[in-house]
């Protein structure tokens, strides 16, 4: 199994990592890690989208700047480690989403337009960190799992989480101990 794992954990010791270790060591594969920390993923501009909108009008899929969407469709399993920032995610993931929606790639247009994912993956599993609640405002989760699901093709998600872990008067280790024995991959 080609397992692909996209990390935008920007702190050296982060939660989110060692949370996503732990779906990683349950998962039997080939692991390629993308560290978002360390790519130079830059955020959409008028130049980018037009060398971008060139090549696929050449039908150039095997250009470099592809590389990422190449990846990720061909993943069999992708995990996604991002912390919880501002109810959401760290923008270097949303620049990676950029880099990764390629028609042509990971999605089409169908028959009256409707969109037809091409990734190989049959699931995504995202993981996250809070320092508070989560609760009802999941808006990272949700978002990817819209795309996964609905853009890409992903048939399945499922996500892990330890929040509450800075609330004053918190057992961090015992929040992520507890979070850690909950990591039950269903594949």
């Amino acid at each position: 199994m080609n397992v692909l794992f996209i990390d935008a954990c920007v702190r050296k010791n982060s939660r989110t990592h060692r949370l996503a270790k732990e779906v990683l060591q349950q998962l039997n594969g080939q692991v390629t890690e993308i560290n978002l920390a360390q790519e130079n993923i830059q955020p959409l501009s008028e130049q980018s989208l037009a060398k971008r909108a060139e090549l696929l009008s050449q039908q150039n899929y095997d250009h470099p700047i592809f590389r990422y969407a190449r990846q990720f469709a061909q993943a069999d399993l992708i995990v996604v480690a991002a912390p919880f920032w501002d109810l959401s995610f760290p923008a270097m993931l949303k620049c990676f989403i950029e880099a990764i929606s390629i028609v042509g790639i990971t999605f089409r247009y169908g028959k009256n337009g409707k969109i037809e994912g091409l990734c190989k993956a049959d699931k995504l599993i995202y993981v996250t960190t809070a320092g508070g609640y989560i609760d009802e405002h999941n808006f990272g989760y949700g978002y990817i799992k819209a795309l996964a699901t609905t853009l890409f093709g992903v048939k399945k998600t499922q996500f892990f989480k330890a929040d509450g872990l800075d609330i004053i008067g918190a057992d961090e280790a015992s929040i992520m101990q507890k979070a850690i024995a909950e990591v039950d991959v269903n594949l």
